[in-house]
């Protein structure tokens, strides 16, 4: 592994810890993070009042090439709904509840950040 992405990876790691936060402060209850499987990787996943929340965490350094939502694509779509799927079979007690996928799109310094959280940002189930 290359320097560049070690940074890369301490930095969405950062990132991750600040929308965590953020979220929790929102009212959201942290299940597990970084679920990952042969299909991808879930960011976060989080309990939001009766729904099973899978979250994808996107930093962009620029608005330039769109929000954080806008950058899940269709084919991020389909790994993200496919590891879902494997989570939701590797824990069938939790199959029952309502899913949803959101997307927190973070910017700005972790000292001064700014998120901006699309609940629901694309179906699945």
């Amino acid at each position: 592994m290359g320097a560049s992405t070690a940074t890369s990876r301490d930095t969405g790691a950062r990132w991750e810890e600040a929308a965590l936060g953020h979220l929790q402060q929102q009212g959201l209850k942290l299940v597990a993070r970084n679920f990952s499987c042969r299909h991808g990787e879930i960011d976060l996943i989080m309990r939001h009042r009766e729904d099973l929340v899978f979250v994808e965490v996107r930093f962009r350094v620029a608005d330039a090439h769109g929000d954080g939502t806008f950058s899940v694509g269709p084919a991020k779509r389909v790994k993200l709904t496919r590891a879902a799927s494997v989570y939701l079979q590797r824990h069938p007690a939790l199959s029952a509840l309502p899913c949803r996928f959101d997307v927190i799109g973070c910017s700005g310094t972790l000292a001064t950040p700014a998120f901006d959280w699309t609940r629901a940002a694309f179906d699945a189930f």
